[in-house]
């Protein structure tokens, strides 16, 4: 969605790299580009003002004009005022001090409330909490049954005891849906609302009467971040008519312009709290503004693709893939799993979209020609070897490999060049963990346990190392330090700018025993 607004603001930002400094011209320069592509991603026109207005006055006083990299220095304005666009820190959802807590959602039919329902649920479940969904939209046909439908997906029950379809009191379900979470000992509730077409008195009174009957801790509104100017003009209708504490934006991952989403924030001062970016109830997380302003700036997002590598791996299985690959051992099952795992985080362009760099020109064009189906032709052609042949590759003849593509729909050339690359990256890999210091494979290891037993056995004699001509129990390290090569007796970075008057003799780091 951001993509044309990010390309534009890179593109502006980039034209001041190389520059020692700048002169008024430049900033206003940039500022002019900055404001056509954010009024071209539909971003409301009084948040554009504020937003150039904030980056001119900035940029043109003492903060760049004595920094030592002005181009730099502008990016970072840039980057902390779109930070303070999308709501400075991340907010999390307010709890009651005494359970159940009530999460009241609002907005209009389309918007994705009903899906946003199950997803919300299921992330706090996963969080270790029990809610509870309440079907409270009784207009909209089928709204109920689908409500259910999601709450069973995402593992949340759902109390529904009205069949909807213009049928029932949604106040009174509301009501006896807080009752009945009290009474099971849910701890939290998500109240799902009816939406209409557009604002009318109708749907703000029906919302405002739900909301006085269940007294909601947090009252969300859900907005669709596709509707363009839409977005705003009804937000501030839902803030006048009903309230609300929070934002969740729905279909990020849709190709429209983004930029009302980013003025929701700032026209209606109320925080955004998630943001949807798909269809499955996994694609749903809490919304980060300077994650979100890093991405829309081309500079990645490292963090969240950390936290979905460590939901979807499991870590004894990574270390134990770290171990073979730094002993050349690894296998095509341990491939296998680990690229199960990584298809659990979502679409490959979209991880890889998380990159530093990942919207600059090759790089997007490379991103561009990556298709999962490559990876589930790769999945096809593993599983239709034997238990044997994904241990030892090496046993892969000429007929098993005919048998492998005939039995998963490839060609034998398929089957060759996956087998031809696996064999070089575990090579590569190999070399890599040796020269990172992750191991060396097996002759490493076996000469490394070799020196460990020659150096203890000398250690404990008390006698001079053959190796090294020195006593082992005088120097614990067996070498003299002014015969190590050059890069060895250099500190390493960091370590030659101690702070005045430190004294590492005075350090104390324990013996073996602990104490």
């Amino acid at each position: 969605m951001f993509d044309t607004l990010s390309d534009r603001l890179s593109g502006a930002l980039r034209d001041l790299r190389g520059k020692g400094r700048l002169s008024d011209a430049d900033i206003d320069s940039t500022a002019r580009e900055i404001r056509i592509a954010l009024l071209e991603a539909d971003v409301a026109l009084p948040v554009v003002r504020s937003f150039i207005a904030r980056i001119k006055e900035r940029a043109k006083g003492v903060e760049v004009s004595q920094a030592l990299n002005p181009a730099q220095q502008v990016v970072k304005i840039v980057n902390e005022e779109l930070i303070a666009i999308l709501g400075g820190e991340t907010r999390r959802i307010a709890l009651a001090k005494e359970p159940p807590s009530v999460v009241m959602l609002a907005g209009l039919q389309g918007s994705g409330k009903t899906t946003l329902a199950g997803k919300l649920a299921r992330h706090l479940k996963n969080q270790g909490h029990t809610p509870l969904l309440v079907a409270c939209d009784l207009q909209r046909p089928n709204a109920v049954n689908q409500l259910q439908i999601v709450g069973e997906r995402a593992g949340v029950p759902t109390f529904a005891p009205e069949p909807g379809n213009g049928v029932g009191d949604p106040v009174d379900v509301a009501r006896r849906g807080i009752a009945f979470a009290r009474e099971k000992q849910y701890d939290i509730v998500i109240v799902d609302t009816a939406g209409r077409l557009g604002v009318d008195t109708e749907l703000m009174q029906q919302a405002s009467d739900i909301k006085a009957a269940v007294q909601p801790d947090e009252t969300l509104f859900v907005v669709d971040a596709m509707i363009g100017q839409d977005a705003v003009s009804t937000a501030e209708a839902f803030r006048d008519g009903v309230g609300f504490s929070g934002v969740v934006l729905t279909k990020l991952d849709g190709d429209a312009r983004g930029g009302a989403a980013l003025s929701v924030r700032e026209v209606t001062g109320q925080p955004i709290l998630y943001a949807s970016n798909g269809e499955k109830l996994e694609d749903f997380d809490v919304f980060h503004p300077d994650r979100m302003a890093s991405r829309i700036l081309g500079m990645g997002d490292l963090l969240t693709l950390i936290e979905q590598a460590e939901r979807v791996f499991d870590e004894e299985q990574s270390q134990k893939a770290a171990q073979k690959i730094s002993t050349g051992e690894l296998t095509l099952e341990d491939f296998l799993e680990q690229m199960l795992a990584i298809r659990k985080m979502g679409p490959i362009g979209n991880i890889l979209n998380m990159l530093p760099g990942a919207n600059s020109g090759q790089m997007k064009e490379a991103l561009a020609q990556v298709d999962d189906r490559q990876l589930d032709k790769l999945q096809a052609i593993i599983r239709g070897m034997t238990p044997a042949e994904r241990a030892d590759p090496k046993i892969i003849n000429g007929s098993r490999r005919l048998r492998i593509a005939n039995g998963s729909g490839v060609t034998v050339s398929d089957v060759n060049d996956l087998v031809n690359r696996f064999f070089e990256a575990r090579k590569q890999m190999k070399m890599m963990a040796g020269q990172f210091g992750f191991g060396g494979g097996r002759s490493a290891t076996r000469k490394q346990a070799k020196n460990k037993r020659k150096a203890k056995q000398a250690k404990k004699n008390n006698r001079p190392n053959r190796q090294s001509g020195q006593n082992v129990g005088a120097n614990p390290f067996g070498a003299d330090p002014s015969q190590l090569p050059p890069g060895l007796q250099q500190l390493p970075p960091g370590l030659d700018q101690l702070p005045p008057g430190f004294d590492p003799s005075k350090l104390n780091f324990g013996n073996k025993k602990g104490k």
